[in-house]
């Protein structure tokens, strides 16, 4: 045994994806079964290696010479698949590893799915022995991975027995086997070729994540799409991010256990650790990976992306033959984001002119019934706007057609003008007949025109994404993504010790006084020369309020022996450790917001901002973001806010100082970054007008013990 490099594991896992052998442990006749499912299609589907099945007791599988043991063979062997239950598929993934495989699909299933304690350390026992000789591991409980592009079919997935496969620039990546080769289905079906169909199943060794990384040099591919139910390794796919924007590389995910239930699902399934939703969409968004709510949405603009089309922008022309139509989708286009075009005056007249009588030249344009007779309209219609500088796209809709419309002569006018201009055409029709027409020609359909306007502005919303990343994205997040700090046993601080913490790190707050007599409040009331607020202090109280001992607006000496005797008999009632009060000047502000920050388990730090007081938990207002971010990213965070508006100034108010707040975010940023910190919470931190500062007036922090 000996020390190998993550490089050389790194190696030996993307050799499996082009493996010049294969094994079959546990090989079948039968070519229904999951042993026999894949040396039928190595044979079918090309595969020029050479293909190893072993089992001892044939001497000959579908044509094939077996053999008894892997050891029995001389050659190198690169990947092998192990087609055996229970304890001899251990044994037979330990013999792989001495043997000098260098991947390993375990189809085998049945450990950290059916006892997550006892089969999670299993799996990491088998890895650990797996990874002392070098050896990679798909599994357990996976389908297998398929390269279409070299017919490496280490699978056992009967779609490829349904629907014939085809090369093409599609990959996709899935923990779920199923989900592996739904989208192959769905794809395959619409005529486009996919490449890639990898299942990881349990993520014990390699993960989705990792793979997606590998897939994403694959020159060849324009769109991954990935199905994760855990993000075990955030990192990697940072990384896959990464490979795939240095090529202009689209990823979109489906990320399972979006709500609480779908997230104990996820983790009876695969053992999957839970994290926020929350912080995922900010990891996506971060990384430029656009989320799909579910395989629909991921699928339903694969062909936009597959044109190699790049939208400059969000205006859109809505043209149909049915008033209805565009109604309709001139709602969705606002829904989504989207604005309807605003012809140039040079456009006008040439519209007009091509359009009937009857029509209106504006957006959506109508082309009305009068398409029956004179099938002109259509063509000189896209004409007229062909030279307009304001249009970033143009769907057009027909819901209805037959005998009469020249769908096929509308279909050839629609691929001349996006071939003449470089942008999108996307067309709607829920008559299969007519769709065809179109997509023979490379134009995406749709059944209806609400689906093609969500669609593409997925698709645009995608693409923007993708350019923000680029241009802004000056770190390597893959390097520099923080390991998460992970602690069980966490101490709060008192709101003074809290204070003291985030104001030596150079947040704006408050002067207080920690006053442990009556006597020491009253000078510390002298000192300030201003009505004072009271609040009775104490490591384990984190909500003041709720036990009233937070006392406002005290004005006199006398008030103030009123407050601090309230103050102490609460602590006394409820039996709390009595640490003093907190003396300190009532401070104004135009706006209560709030900073915090934790660290996830398997993000890092993650920092919230938004609108802050005591009713946050009511009215939650508010922006997650992941180190490490500028603050222009804290800028675009805070212009999400409902209370954004407010920040800007309405009615004649001026602008509030987001200037001075921006600084102390970006300042706990980096307290939450150096490691010593669990979590805190500035909550109030008082806003005023632009040039007036912030100020905070109540933290919580947490240290580990």
């Amino acid at each position: 045994m000996k020390n190998v490099s993550a490089e050389i594991l790194r190696n030996h896992l993307r050799a499996g994806l082009d493996p010049r052998s294969i094994a079959i442990i546990g090989a079948s006749e039968n070519s229904n079964k999951v042993g026999g499912r894949p040396i039928k299609f190595l044979q079918e589907f090309g595969f020029k290696g050479k293909i190893y099945p072993i089992n001892p007791a044939r001497q000959e599988i579908q044509g094939i010479k077996s053999w008894n043991a892997i050891e029995d063979i001389d050659d190198p062997i690169d990947v092998a698949i192990v087609a055996l239950a229970g304890e001899q598929a251990f044994q037979a993934i330990d013999r792989c590893a001495a043997r000098g495989v260098k991947l390993a699909v375990v189809m085998t299933g049945g450990l950290t799915e059916a006892d997550p304690i006892h089969g999670k350390q299993l799996e990491r026992d088998m890895v650990a022995r797996a990874h002392q000789y070098g050896m990679r591991i798909v599994g357990p409980n996976s389908q297998g991975l398929a390269n279409f592009g070299t017919g490496a079919i280490a699978s056992f997935s009967t779609m490829f027995v349904e629907i014939q496969p085809m090369d093409g620039p599609v990959a996709v990546v899935s923990q779920s086997g199923a989900m592996s080769v739904v989208p192959y289905g769905i794809l395959r079906r619409r005529g486009i070729g996919i490449r890639h169909a990898h299942a990881t199943g349990n993520d014990a060794d390699v993960t989705v994540c990792e793979l997606a990384s590998l897939v994403a040099e694959d020159t060849d591919i324009k769109l991954l799409l990935l199905y994760l139910e855990g993000l075990p390794d955030p990192h990697q796919l940072a990384r896959a991010a990464k490979e795939a924007h240095a090529r202009n590389l689209p990823i979109i995910a489906v990320k399972g256990g979006r709500t609480s239930i779908g997230q104990a699902a996820a983790a009876s399934h695969t053992g999957a650790l839970a994290t926020e939703d929350r912080v995922v969409d900010v990891f996506f968004e971060k990384h430029g990976i656009l989320r799909a709510r579910d395989m629909k949405e991921m699928l339903s603009g694969a062909e936009l992306y597959l044109k190699g089309w790049k939208p400059q922008g969000k205006r859109i022309v809505i043209m149909s033959t049915s008033g209805a139509s565009c109604v309709m989708a001139s709602d969705t286009a606002s829904e989504n984001n989207l604005l309807l075009s605003e012809f140039t005056q040079d456009t006008q007249p040439l519209l007009r002119a091509a359009l009937p009588s009857i029509a209106n030249a504006i957006n959506p344009i109508d082309i009305t019934g009068a398409i029956l007779s004179d099938s002109g309209i259509f063509g000189r219609t896209l004409q007229a706007l062909q030279q307009d500088e304001g249009i970033d796209a143009l769907l057009t809709s027909i819901p209805v057609s037959g005998a009469g419309y020249d769908v096929q002569l509308f279909a050839q006018e629609a691929s001349n003008w996006s071939t003449t201009t470089g942008k999108p055409f996307i067309f709607a029709s829920p008559q299969p007949e007519a769709n065809q027409y179109f997509s023979d020609l490379g134009i995406p359909t749709f059944a209806f025109d609400t689906e093609a306007i969500q669609a593409f502005s997925r698709f645009r919303m995608h693409h923007e994404l993708m350019r923000v990343h680029a241009k802004g994205n000056k770190v390597d997040s893959f390097q520099t993504m923080p390991a998460p700090l992970l602690v069980q046993d966490l101490r709060m601080l008192d709101e003074y010790e809290s204070m003291k913490v985030i104001a030596s790190a150079g947040v704006d707050v408050v002067k207080a006084y920690l006053c442990r007599s009556e006597e020491e409040a009253k000078s510390a009331f002298r000192d300030i020369r201003q009505s004072v607020v009271m609040k009775g202090c104490s490591e384990k109280i984190a909500h003041k309020s709720e036990l009233g001992i937070v006392q406002l607006n005290i004005r006199d000496e006398n008030h103030l022996s009123k407050a601090w005797k309230k103050i102490k008999d609460v602590f006394d009632v409820h039996q709390i450790e009595f640490q003093g009060v907190l003396m300190a000047p009532m401070v104004k502000g135009r706006r209560e917001l709030m900073i915090g920050a934790h660290h996830d388990a398997l993000f890092g730090p993650v920092v919230v901002i938004g609108d802050g007081g005591k009713y946050i938990e009511a009215m939650p207002d508010t922006q997650l973001m992941l180190p490490p971010f500028t603050e222009n990213d804290v800028l675009i965070a805070l212009g999400r806010l409902r209370i954004a508006p407010l920040l800007e100034g309405l009615r004649g108010e001026p602008p509030m100082d987001v200037s001075a707040f921006i600084k102390n975010v970006m300042t706990v940023q980096k307290l939450i970054q150096q490691g010593n910190i669990a979590s805190l919470d500035i909550n109030p931190i008082l806003i005023d007008d632009r040039g007036q500062g912030v100020c905070a007036v109540d933290a919580v922090v947490f240290k580990p013990n």
